[in-house]
């Protein structure tokens, strides 16, 4: 799988124009209502059209009149929502991948005052993707895979052949999501395939009806799921398949000294649960444990799971942890980016500065500049000027 050297994201939200890059391991420290979290859901919308969700994941969130960047337009800027990620082979072996994708409104015309109706097959309010475009970034002259403006566009294959897209895609479909052959077309195969394997971690449930209190069917997990419904099966995997603990057992007595996790060998099912010091005789089921303690081993989960994603993003992890929790939680992080890319987003300086503790990795702070989305010392050429230092 690739990599992610940089993103960039324009028109959503309080994001009107950013790029920036992407390190192996990247933290994003800021207030209230700063933009962090559209930072993060830009790059969920960039999964979403490696799955065919784009337009609507973007209805879902509003529609465009919710989503477009509300700030001032130059006359004559459309309105769109465009994002974009530049993937690369890590070993340096493969040339650098660009997708971009940008979404805008139905064209209408008026047929009576008053009244607008969208033209060709679709619905007067729905997003539409306007362009995509994939394009390998060789050193002299970067050579177009994908190329898309409206309806029209082409797809180039492994001879280097211009093709069609193979079908009439509507215009709230992602090309990138319908072109399957992966033998004729290699490299947007793999573009596809890299941003479905990404994970995202922001939304652990730890109610009494949580999946995660609840045992799980006992198949082999590699990868913990992104609501952490199968956290016992990924357990189970690390304890009766891969018959390794080590970096799992040290976390949970970093987290909570003393304390030991118990993961039976699964029937049908799968669960898992903890033995603390005071009452060493007495294991404490999933469903017995406290919000922080099961929000922890979820991301523990996550993070030293058998198999780690290409990339990882984390949204306020720090939610509903006790403070103490923090410097643990920091130093799984630390472990998880010496696997795979890991991506964070949180309020918490105090988490912010362990990591910077444990893995030299500074914070970035995210502001506002005039209404927009920025990230301090980001220079308008996209990057950072300790970057350029």
């Amino acid at each position: 799988m690739l990599t992610v050297r940089e993103i960039s994201a324009a028109g959503y939200r309080s994001l009107k124009s950013i790029r920036f890059p992407v390190d192996p391991l990247s933290v994003f420290v800021g207030a209230n209502g700063v933009g962090k979290t559209n930072l993060y859901r830009a790059l969920e919308l960039l999964q979403s059209a490696a799955a065919g969700t784009l337009t609507r994941d973007l209805a879902a969130e509003g529609g465009m009149e919710s989503t477009l960047w509300a700030g001032k337009r130059r006359v004559g800027d459309k309105a769109r929502v465009t994002l974009m990620a530049e993937l690369a082979d890590e070993t340096g072996g493969s040339v650098p991948l660009g997708y971009e994708v940008g979404v805008g409104l139905v064209e209408q015309y008026r047929v009576d005052v008053g009244v607008s109706v969208a033209t060709g097959a679709a619905f007067l309010l729905e997003p539409q993707i306007k362009s995509e475009s994939l394009v390998q970034r060789t050193g002299r002259r970067p050579v177009t895979l994908l190329s898309r403006d409206g309806p029209h566009g082409f797809v180039r294959d492994a001879d280097g052949a211009k093709q069609g897209f193979g079908k009439s895609l509507l215009a709230t479909e992602t090309a990138l999501a319908a072109v399957q052959n992966g033998a004729a077309f290699p490299e947007l195969d793999l573009t596809r395939r890299t941003l479905l394997e990404w994970r995202f971690y922001h939304d652990f449930r730890t109610d009494a009806g949580s999946r995660l209190r609840r045992p799980c069917l006992a198949v082999a997990t590699p990868t913990l799921s992104s609501d952490g419904s199968d956290l016992a099966a990924v357990f189970a995997t690390l304890a009766h398949i891969r018959q390794d603990t080590v970096d799992l057992d040290e976390a949970v007595g970093d987290a909570f000294p003393g304390a030991r996790l118990v993961v039976p060998e699964p029937g049908r099912e799968a669960r898992f649960g903890l033995i603390f010091p005071d009452y060493p005789k007495r294991v404490f089921e999933a469903s017995e444990l406290s919000d922080g303690t099961l929000r922890f081993l979820a991301l523990a989960g996550a993070l030293l799971a058998y198999r780690l994603p290409p990339f990882i993003a984390l949204n306020e992890p720090e939610t509903s942890l006790h403070p103490d929790l923090l410097e643990p939680l920091a130093r799984m992080i630390v472990k998880a980016s010496e696997r795979t890319q890991v991506w964070l987003v949180t309020h918490s300086e105090r988490l912010a500065q362990a990591i910077a503790h444990s893995g030299r990795v500074g914070p970035r702070l995210v502001v506002k500049r005039e209404g927009a989305t920025w990230i301090d010392g980001l220079k308008l050429s996209g990057a950072f000027d300790d970057d350029e230092d």
